[in-house]
């Protein structure tokens, strides 16, 4: 099994359900959704309103790893920062999409998207757009303008989505986010800041009507760490952190 954790400095992985209908933020519908996460997992404390109709209940972020859980008016999130195993964070993302049709009334007739982000951030202190184009390569069709004199990379950020059926229904997407800016490199002066590279499997529309939320999070599961083994660990994050180790 892969050491998700020894592949960059922290990674997390999140869970989201997209609804196509308003979730209920009735007072006692939250206050009894939250409470039934939190006897799962005591260690949930901090339970909170971030926005209008935007609740948040989640651990201390005062600790390496940490877990959390949102309910917005058309969506449901769950996450773990720096899980112990993936089959933790599996396991609380599951316990969401578990607790859902019950208590919030979402059936897979409402699923607008169904998402599995893994996540990976490097600390860097240095112009995070080099290091990422020296780890990756910039690819033959932008070399020449790379060749220009004075030229440096700004904003490199490569992004690729992709369909994995010919329904177009399942999808991944591998994003890098760099966040140096044009003040930084004229100054030549960059604090440490963080790299991230993100990867994430996606199902659209409503499911089969025999289909399950859990069902489909495993199958999820399941191409990403597939995918991930084959086409990213090797080909991105080792690169990379090689790239910044040798700096």
């Amino acid at each position: 099994m892969i050491d998700y954790g020894a592949l960059s400095d922290d990674h997390f992985v999140n869970m989201y359900l997209n609804t196509e209908m308003p979730l209920s933020t009735q007072r006692e519908t939250v206050l009894d959704y939250f409470g039934r996460v939190q006897k799962t997992y005591p260690s949930m404390r901090n339970f909170y309103c971030r926005d209008v109709n935007d609740f948040v209940l989640e651990e201390e972020k005062d600790q390496p790893s940490y877990r959390w859980m949102n309910l917005e008016p058309k969506r449901l999130g769950s996450g773990v920062v720096n899980p112990v195993s993936l089959d933790d964070a599996i396991e609380q993302h599951q316990l969401c999409l578990e607790l859902a049709p019950f208590m919030l009334s979402v059936s897979p007739l409402d699923c607008e998207a169904l998402d599995l982000m893994f996540a990976f951030e490097f600390a860097y202190k240095g112009n995070q757009d080099e290091i990422v184009a020296e780890a990756l390569g910039i690819g033959p069709a932008f070399d020449s303008l790379l060749s220009m004199p004075g030229a440096r990379p700004l904003k490199f950020e490569p992004s690729l989505t992709m369909l994995l059926g010919s329904d177009c229904r399942r999808q991944c997407r591998l994003q890098i986010e760099t966040r140096t800016n044009a003040y930084q490199v004229r100054r030549n002066e960059y604090p440490e800041d963080l790299i991230s590279v993100y990867f994430s499997l996606r199902q659209y529309r409503s499911l089969p009507h025999s289909g399950s939320f859990q069902a489909t999070l495993h199958e999820l599961r399941a191409d990403a760490e597939r995918l991930l083994q084959a086409h990213v660990i090797d080909q991105v994050l080792r690169p990379l952190a090689q790239a910044i180790a040798s700096r």
